[in-house]
């Protein structure tokens, strides 16, 4: 349990942490203060990750916060905290879903770096609602039907430096919520997860 606490802690906080170093060393090559708001937004993004975890380690994996969450602007902030290169995000539609803000943007980082590092720096990520929930999908290689459970389990990944974290914390995150998972072929032979029985405000 230890190992694996650690391995999520070191795994979630390299995205923004990637992010803040990349923007300030931007910000001290071109002068564009801009860079500074992302970088910032970086921060406070590892503060809320640091918070989270915590709340993981002294509360279990249960969601202890639900609440009316707007898909779309989240699906956005989590593309800002993730080091995309020069990968694109379209998100189709927006849906209200009762969810724990905090872990359903940690869902949404980890899928995109996922697609990034499969995928390439150019791969096209598409973020759809669906008639029970919602979808994830890109353009990139997708994950053969043979090891698509695979892939959810602790420590499974085909990269060198893969740490066989990101996919199993994505798992995890839908068990909490209770919302089914379901991984596929995308509408561009990529990879697709799709996500049901997502609640929505009564």
């Amino acid at each position: 349990q230890l190992d694996r606490f650690a391995g999520v802690v070191s795994h979630d906080l390299r995205n923004p942490l990637n992010v803040a170093s990349g923007s300030m060393q931007l910000a001290r090559e071109s002068g564009d203060p801009t860079h500074f708001d992302r970088a910032e937004r970086a921060h406070d993004r590892m503060e809320r990750l640091i918070d989270g975890l915590l709340t993981l380690a002294t509360e279990g994996e249960d969601v202890t916060e639900r609440r009316p969450v707007s898909l779309a602007e989240t699906a956005r902030a989590a593309w800002g905290t993730v080091a995309t290169e020069d990968a694109t995000l379209t998100v189709d539609g927006d849906a209200t879903v009762t969810a724990d803000p905090n872990r359903l943007q940690q869902l949404l980082e980890n899928l995109y770096r996922n697609s990034v590092d499969h995928g390439g720096d150019a791969v096209a990520v598409r973020v759809a609602v669906t008639d029970d929930g919602f979808l994830i999908e890109d353009d990139g290689p997708g994950i053969p039907p043979s090891v698509r459970e695979d892939v959810l389990q602790p420590g499974y990944t085909t990269e060198a430096d893969g740490s066989g974290i990101g996919l199993m914390i994505v798992s995890h995150v839908a068990d909490a919520h209770d919302w089914s998972l379901a991984i596929g072929e995308g509408s561009q032979g990529g990879a697709r997860f799709r996500f049901d029985g997502v609640a929505t405000p009564e």
